[in-house]
């Protein structure tokens, strides 16, 4: 198959890269405003390279219009968060399928243009969900499938990723173009948490800040206490003392869920997924949306009794809730 790549000086995209060129298949065309991108020399030194969006689409185009060995099925789109929608529209647009990175939109009615479109090109449009191949979560997950007692569990989600101060000036660091910190760290666990414990029933935010975010989430099958931050005093000293900039938690009834490992090949299982006709689309994508921008969009409430215990040391300042825009 070949392939065309939106975003290609972006962090995430040597994944999609090593993802393209491990399944046997061929970059064609890459874009990106920025010229960093000397990763291609690693995987696909012959693919084209644009830092014109307009020029990549003509590209992309005239090879539409080609002979069916030249044209591109897949568009790999690496983008800001804001763009993803417009990038797939692109893909759909010279009749390829798009695969997206998350989130797949910001606004969840945006998913509904996108479904149009599908049925209108007769391509699909495929979400990154990465975490859904974790072996060791797949086995959760066949264990709460197959559980029919009433028992809901008691989940502890914590997700501290150190960023510096690049990241308030950045796309990332303005909720209308990124979603917010739910979005960008969130937006990953918020979709396993509901494709392993089914439909949230009830939310609350306790705490919102444009670097942390908290609260609980009530799902058919479990009560969840979450807190999510990109601040480095947030670190556990666990954390600090072993030298790691991250830390990632998730317990269940008290017990640690370990997923650590499994973590190296998941971009290049999502593509095999993928072209085995078994990705994940709209429909798999769309629950974690809407239920991220109802966090995004709700009051902050006290409910101490139902606090992540990290928000005893966190220091933070509620700045209100953020107002997504179309």
């Amino acid at each position: 198959m070949n392939f065309a790549l939106i975003g290609a000086a972006g962090f995430i995209a040597p994944r999609h890269m090593q993802a393209i060129h491990d399944t046997g298949n061929n970059l064609l065309a890459a874009v990106d405003l920025h010229d960093c991108v000397g990763k291609l020399d690693s995987f696909f030194p012959d693919a084209r390279f644009f830092t014109e969006i307009e020029r990549f689409d003509r590209f992309l185009e005239k090879r539409r219009r080609g002979p069916d060995d030249q044209r591109v099925q897949y568009v790999s789109i690496c983008t800001p968060n804001y763009l993803h929608d417009s990038h797939v529209r692109l893909a759909l647009r010279i009749k390829a399928h798009a695969i997206c990175e998350k989130p797949m939109v910001i606004s969840p009615w945006n998913l509904d243009a996108l479904q149009d479109l599908e049925a209108e090109y007769g391509c699909r449009v495929y979400n990154v969900l990465q975490l859904r191949l974790i072996p060791a979560l797949q086995e959760l997950k066949r264990v709460v499938d197959a559980d029919r007692s009433d028992h809901r569990a008691e989940i502890c989600l914590t997700y501290v990723t150190r960023r510096g101060r690049w990241y308030d000036v950045s796309w990332k660091g303005n909720p209308e173009k990124s979603g917010g910190v739910s979005m960008n760290i969130g937006v990953h666990f918020f979709d396993l948490l509901g494709w392993l414990f089914g439909e949230p029933e009830h939310w609350e935010v306790h705490l919102r800040t444009p670097r942390k975010m908290a609260g609980l989430l009530e799902l058919e099958r479990a009560r969840v206490r979450w807190f999510l931050s990109v601040d480095e005093e947030d670190l556990p000293d666990s954390a600090r003392q072993a030298g790691k900039y991250a830390y990632r938690s998730m317990t269940l009834d008290g017990r640690e869920i370990e997923f650590s490992d499994g973590f190296t090949d998941l971009h290049t299982r999502v593509y095999r997924e993928i072209l085995a006709g078994r990705g994940a689309g709209i429909n798999e994508a769309r629950p974690a949306i809407e239920l991220v921008f109802a966090l995004n969009n709700a009051d902050t409430v006290a409910h101490p009794d139902c606090y992540h215990p990290f928000l005893e040391t966190t220091q933070a300042f509620d700045v209100g809730p953020y107002r997504m825009v179309a």
